[in-house]
């Protein structure tokens, strides 16, 4: 799926062993902002579907932590699998996107806020979320695409 070819919302995932982050942004792709962030565990999927039917996104970026070279890691394999099951979930295109620097991005913005390490824990994943649907849409936005979208196995 090409991003530049669609409209409508998208809605973003940082994923991670403990918590997963959520943002979205409106329909004409202006604003990305924080929706919440969800416990990791058993009932992360239900919550993300739930999500998904309140927001209709035309897709749902996730990002992707590749090593600082570019390389696939661990859990960048723990995520491509992650985002599969999504996919199949939600039925509808789960794309991945670079998401190397978004953790430290979120961990600067919300010092910035005024937040330090200790009272932004609950946030930042959110934050990070925001950061990698910000990236995605400054790309689409210059016209690039930056995402490519999770194979689903059938």
């Amino acid at each position: 799926m090409d991003l530049r070819e669609t409209s409508g919302p998208l809605i973003s995932l940082d994923l991670g062993s403990a918590r997963i982050g959520v943002a979205a942004c409106d329909a004409q792709r202006v604003l990305a902002y924080p929706v919440e962030v969800i416990p990791a565990g058993d009932l992360a999927l239900k919550r993300i579907i739930e999500i998904a039917e309140e927001y209709d996104p035309v897709a749902v970026i996730i990002g992707h932590p590749l090593n600082l070279s570019g390389g696939e890691g661990l859990a960048a394999h723990r995520t491509q699998t992650q985002a599969r099951d999504i996919a199949e979930a939600l039925e509808m295109p789960v794309l991945l996107a670079d998401e190397r620097m978004s953790s430290g991005d979120a961990h600067r913005r919300l010092r910035l806020a005024g937040r330090n390490a200790k009272n932004s824990r609950g946030i930042v994943d959110a934050q990070a979320a925001v950061c990698i649907l910000e990236t995605v849409l400054h790309a689409l936005d210059q016209a690039q695409d930056i995402t490519y979208e999770v194979g689903v196995c059938q």
